[in-house]
């Protein structure tokens, strides 16, 4: 219920209501949400590609653009948290063939359990998002400038080791190695009935719940909006700064592991060139989805309608029929008119409060 303030009395400075007891109607809340431009953007795309596509409402092609949305979406969620936490992470696109790339070479070399590669790779990888954290927390570095230097170093690791241990650019096959059947359940599809379920979509729907339980519902997402709003003041009411950005990396770099055993356990071999400018995709579809580039501000919700817009895009220009050379068009003019559409909600947002 919200309370009036009491009359005021001659000499008496009238009391200020708090805001927070004032009642907020479902518009002006709705305005408030940082996932309302890209939401807006995907109806409009949805419906453009649904008239200039005859094919594009066909059930399989609502699977295929489902599946293309996963796969990135899976990423654009931590990157989404790190980028509201005020960092970015341009290692994020090779460390997923990285984390490919460890699974496979050790369980083949090895003789291995490919579910033993699986852990090993979980490990390293989470190493090397803690790594990230930690170099940015020691040496006060910009995290452009530390994830770039860790970019770099993966991108030739991922060659130099491959063609070194496997005389190639590409990994041995292990599709007949033990354990590489249930592996393909977890992360490459399995069967309903008579329907085939990637398993991205569902790594996907389960990262978005539990981003944004963290986000809404946790200290630690307060956490996150305060060390992205600002880091001095964050710290000087008791948020432990470095320790959150730390575990946000590692967050990208869980998400990367997941993401790389889905490209091993789907194709079987890993090429060590792949990955390379993803990393820059994962963040267009946090920004479509609302997250500020400065940082403090956006949703987990938000990055994943940034990554349907992405498939949608990518699926309905192949579906009508177009020159595939027109995509990367599309997809920034989406990024310049869902940021200008996100400003423009948190300016009328801001006006109404």
């Amino acid at each position: 219920m919200s309370q009036a303030a009491p009359p005021a009395t001659p000499g008496r400075t009238p009391e200020k209501v708090d805001e927070r007891l004032l009642r907020t109607s479902p518009l002006r809340r709705l305005m408030g949400r940082p996932e309302l431009g890209s939401v807006v953007g995907a109806v409009a795309v949805f419906v453009f590609f649904s008239i200039v596509a005859d094919a594009f409402l066909q059930a399989s092609s609502l699977a295929t653009v489902l599946y293309a949305a996963s796969t990135l979406g899976i990423m654009a969620v931590p990157v989404a948290l790190l980028m509201i936490g005020g960092e970015f992470d341009l290692s994020a696109g090779v460390m997923v063939t990285s984390s490919a790339l460890i699974s496979s070479m050790f369980s083949y070399q090895m003789t291995a359990n490919v579910w033993v590669g699986a852990l090993v790779s979980l490990l390293v990888t989470l190493g090397l998002g803690a790594f990230n954290g930690l170099m940015l927390t020691r040496t006060k570095l910009p995290s452009f400038i530390i994830t770039l230097g860790t970019f770099l170093m993966l991108t030739g690791l991922n060659l130099g080791l491959t063609k070194l241990i496997s005389g190639t650019v590409s990994t041995k096959s292990i599709g007949d190695m033990e354990g590489f059947a249930s592996a393909s359940i977890v992360f490459g599809e399995f069967t309903i009935g008579d329907t085939t379920v990637k398993a991205t979509i569902v790594w996907w729907l389960v990262l978005i719940a539990f981003a944004t339980w963290i986000l809404l519902r946790t200290r630690f997402g307060n956490w996150i909006f305060a060390v992205g709003g600002g880091a001095d003041a964050a710290r000087a009411v008791g948020v432990p700064v470095k320790r959150t950005k730390i575990l946000l990396y590692m967050g990208v770099a869980f998400a990367a592991w997941i993401s790389g055993q889905h490209l091993l356990f789907s194709f079987d071999v890993v090429q060590s060139g792949e990955g390379v400018g993803n990393e820059l995709t994962y963040i267009i579809a946090a920004v479509i989805g609302g997250c500020l580039i400065t940082g403090g501000y956006g949703s987990a919700i938000g990055s994943a309608v940034g990554a349907l817009i992405f498939g949608m895009t990518s699926k309905g220009i192949v579906y009508a029929e177009w020159n595939p050379d027109w995509f990367k068009f599309f997809l920034g003019a989406m990024l310049l008119l869902a940021t200008l559409l996100n400003a423009w909600v948190r300016k009328r947002a801001e006006a109404t409060t």
